[in-house]
Order: structure tokens, then sequence, then C-alpha cells
């Protein structure tokens, strides 16, 4: 006897894409641990059969909320990339601080803590992330230099977008540390290599209330 598949909503819904807008405000706002049916239904004044219609399990919900932001995150890159083929080095370690200082990452780095499904997703964007990064820097530098020390490429890339994680984490519980001095190093060794044009305002962490649930 056959065995029916259940109907899930089509991908390019507009009430798909309103779902996974509450989603996210549900996540930065509450935490994703104030993501229910209920709750997001609520949320989107629709009934919780039609979130389920969308999105049978919960899971469904958060992996469609970060490959949604995730696909966002790429194509910023991408263009980022194309438009920063002289300074290289510079948009990596800026965009290394967005990401590892904005809200949305942080509370999928939370919830991936509890489940696989989002640790695959997370692992699979990074591995993107950082296959980009590297071709922009391969594309100016060539595939074996070592523009700082004796760190190949591979090392450098995952250096300056590992470091601006860990900083983030410790400060988030209150160690600093060494921050500073560490950052300002880091900051002087990519000056060497691609001198700043023009004086840029520093970064700002953006603020975001702790995450539920964790």
């Amino acid at each position: 006897m056959a065995t029916s598949s259940r109907r899930v909503g089509a991908e390019t819904s507009k009430t798909r894409d309103v779902l996974l807008d509450c989603v996210e405000k549900m996540m930065l706002e509450e935490g994703y641990a104030s993501v229910t049916y209920r709750a997001l239904a609520a949320k989107a004044g629709v009934t919780p059969s039609l979130v389920q219609y969308y999105f049978p399990t919960l899971d469904d919900i958060f992996i469609a909320a970060i490959r949604r932001y995730s696909e966002r995150g790429i194509a910023h890159l991408t263009d980022l990339m194309q438009r920063r083929t002289e300074d290289p080095l510079r948009a990596v370690w800026e965009y290394s601080w967005d990401e590892a200082t904005g809200a949305m990452i942080t509370e999928f780095m939370a919830l991936g803590n509890h489940r696989k499904s989002i640790r695959t997703e997370i692992a699979a964007v990074t591995e993107a992330t950082r296959r980009l990064q590297l071709e922009a820097l391969v594309a100016k530098f060539g595939k074996n230099a070592k523009p700082i020390g004796d760190l190949s490429l591979p090392a450098l890339q995952l250096l300056m977008s590992g470091l601006p994680k860990f900083l983030n984490l410790e400060e988030d519980i209150g160690v600093k540390s060494a921050h500073a001095e560490v950052t300002e190093a880091f900051e002087r060794y990519i000056d060497s290599v691609e001198p700043k044009a023009t004086a840029k305002p520093k970064r700002k962490s953006p603020a975001r209330k702790p995450a539920s649930g964790r």
C-alpha cells in the first residue's frame, strides 16, 4: 500500500516569508525558545495549523529561518568580496566582526547547541563563507602566499574569522582581558599589508538581549 506524503506549503509563498519574518523577530526579541507553533501563529495572526502546513516540525521552522538568513549573508559577502578586491584582508576582518556580533547568528549558534539539524546548517554556511573569503584572498595574493608571518592563506582566513567569534563569546560572559591588545595588534598586521586609505569609524557591537533557553 502506497504511503501518501504530507503536503507542505510552497517555499516561494508570501505567507511563508511572513512567518519567517516573525520567527526572526521572535528570536531577536525573546530568544529562540520563544518560537512555538502557537506563539508563531499568534505573532503572524494565523492559525497554528497553517504554520504546521508550511513547517511540519519545529526543526523545519529553524532550518528554513537559518537558510534564508544564510542566503542573505552569502549574497552580501559575495558582493563585498567583488567590491573589495584591493583590500580583501580588511574586508574579511570587518565582515567577521559583523558576523560574530550579529544578534541573529548568536541565537542560531545557541540553538545549534540543542538541535543537530541546526548545527549541520551552520556548518554548511560556515564552509561556504570560508570558500568565498579564501577565493578572494587567493585572487589577490596567490595560492601559496603568506602575507602575514608564516600563516598560509587558509590559516589566516581561519584566524580572521575565528578570533572575533572567540572574543565575542568571552565578552558575553564578561571576560575582556587582553582583548583590545590582541585586536589592535592584529589590525596593525593587516595595516602593514593593506594600509588604510582613510580612517574608518571603530566597530560597534550591536546591543542584543540574551538568548532564552541556553
